[in-house]
């Protein structure tokens, strides 16, 4: 990419947890491109008493003298939740700038993600059936078979980037996501019956859970929107330890980071079949035997 050409901004959230949040600053810090890159951390408020203490660590984090070009930190007078945060955070940036990468304060990084993210924010930007850039990528079997960039449906929040374009299709209100949505739809939202996403999608009408990410992902899969991920993950999330208020114990989705950049992305915008049927299996077998269920809900119930 054109080291003259204007880069995308860096948006991270952070919350309440110091050690994570050090380690993806650290990571990002490391990527190339970093010292060019305007950095933007919205900061959420305690929730709680408890949450004071590790709140006010992590700002005292994000202060210190990190090497980007600029670092513009918003801290949250009170409790926004991470939903109402991201969508207002990504929202305000994309006032500003045509492009936004969006991260987490449980991802860490390749250091070739930001020239991923750029290089397909440039190639892409006037593709309107490309919605978004998603950086993690599922660590299928026989990964080496997959082309080096794919097109897929799902909206990945593990660290993904998008235009202004893009954002301006996503709908907050699930009802209204929801009318027209036919039986057959559901059926390809949860690739075949074969992912959760639809049970996500009821708990967040049933008001039992608040996620951005579900919304974020019917709104593409309502446009008939694709996603670009990469064949070697740029991003790994080091949050699935407990620790997060979406995390889980396992390390089903560990990969391993991206050691060299993308340099072949799909010319033709439509979804990759090897990498859905692909996908489809991971989500189909990711949690294993009935046995190995088992074992890991009693090793959370030991853990708890």
């Amino acid at each position: 990419m054109d080291s003259e050409k204007k880069l995308a901004p860096v948006v991270l959230f952070v919350y309440n947890r110091p050690k994570h949040t050090k380690k993806t600053l650290l990571a990002l810090e490391k990527n190339l491109m970093a010292d060019e890159t305007d950095l933007f951390i919205f900061s959420d408020g305690a929730k709680d008493g408890e949450a004071i203490e590790q709140v006010n660590a992590v700002r005292s984090l994000i202060r210190e003298p990190w090497n980007f070009k600029h670092i513009t930190i918003v801290e949250r007078s009170k409790n926004w939740g991470l939903a109402n945060n991201v969508i207002d955070g990504v929202s305000k940036v994309l006032e500003k700038y045509e492009t936004v990468i969006v991260l987490e304060d449980d991802l860490e990084t390749s250091v070739h993600a930001l020239e991923y993210f750029n290089d397909a924010l440039e190639i892409y930007a006037n593709d309107v059936k490309v919605m978004e850039i998603s950086g993690y990528s599922y660590p299928v079997k026989n990964l080496e078979n997959l082309p080096e960039s794919y097109f897929f449906r799902v909206a990945n929040s593990w660290g993904w980037a998008t235009w202004k374009r893009a954002w301006n299709y996503f709908n907050p209100d699930i009802k209204d996501l929801l009318k027209d949505f036919t039986k057959h739809d559901r059926h390809q939202f949860s690739i075949e019956g074969k992912e959760n996403f639809w049970k996500q999608v009821k708990q967040l009408k049933a008001g039992k859970i608040n996620s951005w990410a579900i919304r974020w992902y019917l709104s593409i899969f309502k446009e008939r929107g694709l996603v670009l991920y990469p064949r070697q993950s740029m991003i790994q999330n080091i949050g699935t330890d407990g620790s997060g208020t979406h995390s889980d114990v396992d390390q089903i989705y560990h990969v391993e980071l991206a050691t060299t950049r993308v340099s072949d992305f799909p010319k033709e915008i439509e979804e990759n079949k090897q990498a859905y049927v692909a996908i489809k299996h991971f989500y189909a077998t990711r949690k294993g035997s009935l046995l190995d269920r088992i074992k890991r809900y009693i090793k959370k119930k030991f853990k708890k």
